[in-house]
This record gives C-alpha cells, structure tokens and sequence, in this order.
C-alpha cells in the first residue's frame, strides 16, 4: 500500500533543498541552451534541479516512475503505477532574466489519478499543495472552492502570442473572448498561472500548447477546488502528450466553451 504521507513529507524537504540550490544560483553565470527554438530555453539549474528530485525518488521509491521536462526520467506509453511528473523550473525565461516569477511543478499520480499536487513559488517560498479528496492549501492556509465566474468579470490568463500565430487553431476564434472579458494578463508561466487561477488571482488560464508536466500538479489543485481543466475541445486533458489546456472557475469555464470555443 502506497504510503501518502511519507510520500508529502519527503517531497515537502526536497523542495526546500531546491530552493536553496536555486537561490543560490543567482550569483552565478548560468549555461543556457535552447532547445524546440531560440526562445525555449533551459540551464543547467533546469537539469541539476531535475536530476536531484531523480535521484532521491529513485533512492526512496524504486517502483514509481519519472516524467521530466528534461528528460532524466523514464519514457511513458501509460500512466499504470505511481507516477511523479516534474517541471524542476516552469518560466525558465523569468529564471533567466527576471529571477522570479518561476515554479517548480510536481503532480503524482496512481494509476493516472492524481494523488498529490504542488506548485512552488521558490522566489516567495510560496507553496500550493492539494491532496485528492482533502483541499488545497497555499503555504499550509485552507483554500476555498472557487465561486462560479462570468466572463465580462473575467481575468484570463493569456499569452498574446497566440493571437499572431495559426499553428494550433484560427487565432480569430479568440478575439471575441479577448474583447469580452475584463482584462488578460500573461505571467511566462503556466505553473504560476494555474496557481494564480487556484487562488482566484486570475480567473481562468488559456494556452494553445502545454506539455504535461506544465499542467499535471496544477490539475489536482484546481480540480480539487472545485475548477475544471480540460483541452479548448472541452475534452479530458491527456498525460501523455502536449496539448491545448483552458483552466477556469465553474460556470466560466462552460460559458467560454459554449460561447466561444464551441463549434458552431
């Protein structure tokens, strides 16, 4: 049987070892490569932040399996057993240039359920966490479910970019909701974002391509709460591949599905 609460105690430690690891890193010339183009960067903090949650997982739980943004862990074609998926750095360009406004992202899943959920503002010591069927909470303080939400009272949660680009869907599909809705604001990390959706900083988030390990934790967290996550389809997210992602309190997230996403 697996044990949950050992589990959330050592990954609780392990964060806090990272965030010391991180910080002390701003006083040193980081390795930046590139990676899918010139704009998706990654360290070598990226990596070693990686390689270190890798390292004890494997050392304490040797039957769970790892997947990573980096690529450290191991190679999926199912979700079957415990499975750990990390983001060691979500908003690697704020990393970069900002030092702040980054996220390390952890969700772990039995059987492709998720258990446990954490999102780690590692700047402001920030740390969201939800257990399945027992809330979530921001640095240990209760969250409350989230209220339903209309769209001209709405604060979403999107990059502008995708306005410009035709790669995913007809960009024109969105001006209507961009026009509609009270404002948009755009923080370079989808970690963050869903955060911020979880506390009711923003109301819903929007993006055209996620990978897993950006939105895994996130989903246990906002669906815990009482929001909804699901592909600008309105399907169930998969685990397994990149995709789209529209995060949102109840009531907003059908209403912009039905009154812009919706095939007509």
């Amino acid at each position: 049987m697996t044990n949950w609460s050992e589990i959330d105690k050592l990954t609780r430690v392990w964060l806090k070892e990272s965030r010391k690891n991180i910080i002390q890193s701003f006083a040193t010339i980081l390795e930046i490569q590139t990676k899918a183009n010139v704009n998706d960067l990654v360290t070598n903090i990226d990596k070693e932040t990686e390689q270190f949650f890798i390292e004890n997982i494997r050392a304490n739980f040797p039957k769970h399996r790892i997947m990573g943004e980096e690529g450290f862990g191991d190679k999926f074609t199912d979700l079957n057993g415990v499975v750990w998926i990390i983001d060691p750095i979500d908003g690697t360009m704020n990393f970069v240039h900002q030092q702040r406004n980054f996220f390390i992202s952890i969700g772990i899943y039995d059987n492709g359920i998720g258990i446990l959920g954490y999102l780690y503002d590692v700047v402001h010591d920030e740390l969201y966490f939800a257990k399945a069927g027992e809330g979530a909470y921001c640095n240990g303080k209760k969250l409350p479910l989230l209220s339903e939400g209309l769209v001209e009272n709405a604060i979403v949660g999107f990059n502008a970019q995708w306005l410009v680009s035709n790669n995913y869907m007809d960009p024109k599909k969105l001006f209507p909701l961009i026009r509609d809705v009270r404002g948009t604001r755009s923080y370079g990390s989808a970690a963050l974002e869903i955060a911020y959706v979880a506390t009711g900083r923003l109301d819903s988030y929007i993006s055209m391509r996620l990978a897993p390990w950006d939105f895994a934790a996130g989903k246990i967290i906002v669906e815990e709460l009482g929001g909804i996550v699901t592909n600008l389809q309105g399907e169930r997210v998969n685990l397994l591949e990149t995709g789209s992602i529209l995060v949102s309190k109840p009531g907003l997230h059908e209403n912009i599905m039905q009154r812009y996403l919706k095939e007509q």
